[in-house]
């Protein structure tokens, strides 16, 4: 059982819960899915098999290798690229994605109209504005589901950071929240992490929910302060290069795939 195998298996369980509905979504976004291929990929440029289904248009993917292979029943090309990454690529295509299909608990049909909403959901971006807190404190009252998105959205951004804090936040004016503090970000990651951070409230289910995002150095005199008082996430490293001849399709973030 893989995590997408669990986040499928919960909403099957629960129809009507919406939250879990989110969450199985928010799970395929972050997941690394194989996208099964007519042809190698060409440079950048790839062509995703494409199958119709009652009247329907679909592609592919899985969230394991060895699913796709033993889907096809052979080894087959295919591109390594994240849910998030494919729902960009085919938003407005009315193509759907075949989930899995017959080859774990996790299989399932999402429609073209799902995935541009899917697609719509995660290109929505934080907003940025400058307000400093007053106030420092631990963090209080967050539902367990907005904690369990955030950790898994976290355990997904290797490499981006040290580590984070959620503390809560008092502004002036009186007005309170919560901040999630990151401490030595990667240089240029900061719109991911503030994304990634969007992603899981959205995903949480929690409406109308608002959470800070802010970026500080170890240095900063205020980090002794989150420490203190603060959540602490740990972030993976990011795992070391390896010299092998050449990169699966999607893996390079700076070179996406292009569908042809």
């Amino acid at each position: 059982m893989t995590p997408l195998d669990h986040a499928h298996a919960a909403m099957e369980a629960a129809p009507a819960d919406d939250a879990a509905r989110l969450r199985f979504y928010d799970r395929l976004a972050a997941s690394e899915l194989f996208l099964l291929l007519e042809a190698e990929a060409e440079g950048d440029r790839i062509r995703p098999q494409v199958f119709p289904v009652e009247g329907q248009s679909f592609v592919l993917v899985f969230d394991r290798e060895d699913r796709l292979t033993e889907f096809v029943g052979a080894q087959a090309p295919y591109a390594a690229l994240s849910g998030r990454r494919l729902a960009e690529l085919l938003a407005g295509q009315d193509i759907g994605l075949g989930v899995n299909l017959g080859v774990a608990p996790s299989s399932i049909l999402i429609e073209g109209a799902s995935v541009d909403w899917l697609a719509a959901t995660l290109a929505e971006a934080p907003e940025e504005v400058e307000e400093r807190a007053q106030e420092i404190t631990a963090p209080a009252g967050l539902p367990e589901a907005v904690l369990s998105a955030l950790d898994a959205r976290l355990a997904a951004a290797e490499g981006m950071a040290r580590m984070a804090y959620l503390v809560g936040t008092v502004y002036s004016g009186g007005r309170r929240g919560h901040l999630m503090a990151f401490v030595d970000p990667l240089p240029g990651a900061e719109p991911a992490l503030a994304r990634a951070v969007a992603a899981a409230l959205t995903f949480s289910g929690i409406e109308a929910g608002t959470l800070d995002v802010g970026f500080f150095r170890a240095a900063d005199p205020v980090a002794a302060r989150l420490a203190r008082v603060g959540l602490r996430f740990d972030l993976p490293e990011a795992p070391k290069p390896e010299p092998l001849p050449g990169t699966a399709p999607g893996m390079n973030p700076d070179a996406p795939p292009r569908l042809r």
